[in-house]
């Protein structure tokens, strides 16, 4: 079982993410649940819900469905680099830019969400190859300090915070 990262292992920005992830089981296991109920959720959405978006400004079901991704891969990019102890500051991310120009408008939601799922379950490969040491490793991202630890459950985090909103907000 991975415990739960420290405060300093992470931006305050991130700390409700950490939570999100905190309040389920181990980050392995919940990040390997979530793979399937993800793709389950979105796939059983209906079609005409995809370009759904709850006020003016704000994003669509897909576009969201997008951003997890994007954000899933940066994340796991960020893994990767500070499990190997590269201390090469990495960047942020432009969320609404990389939504902006993801071409939704070739995409249907059911191949997205099948994408999500491949994703992860090639990330989870990467997920269960970091070791203890490597857990607690880290690196810059965005401008701040995080542990490859804190990763995990801000990936988790994420994702359990983007399928909260679509329920209270879009359903």
């Amino acid at each position: 079982m991975i415990i739960k990262p420290e405060p300093g292992e992470y931006a305050p920005f991130y700390a409700g993410y950490v939570e999100k992830a905190t309040a389920h089981s181990d980050v392995l296991q919940t990040l390997t649940q979530l793979k399937e109920s993800t793709y389950q959720f979105f796939t059983a959405l209906p079609a005409e819900k995809e370009n759904y978006a709850y006020a003016a400004g704000k994003w669509t079901i897909k576009q969201l469905l997008s951003h997890m991704i994007d954000a899933e891969r940066v994340f796991a990019y960020r893994i990767l680099c500070f499990s190997r102890q590269d201390q090469n500051p990495l960047p942020g991310f432009d969320e609404n830019g990389y939504v902006e120009k993801a071409s939704l408008h070739t995409r249907m939601l059911a191949n997205l969400a099948a994408e999500f799922r491949a994703l992860r379950e090639a990330n989870l490969f990467l997920f269960r190859s970091v070791t203890d040491e490597q857990l607690l490793y880290n690196g810059t991202a965005s401008g701040q300090t995080v542990s490859v630890r804190a990763l995990l459950y801000i990936t988790a985090g994420h994702e359990l915070h983007h399928l909260d909103i679509i329920k209270q907000r879009y359903l």
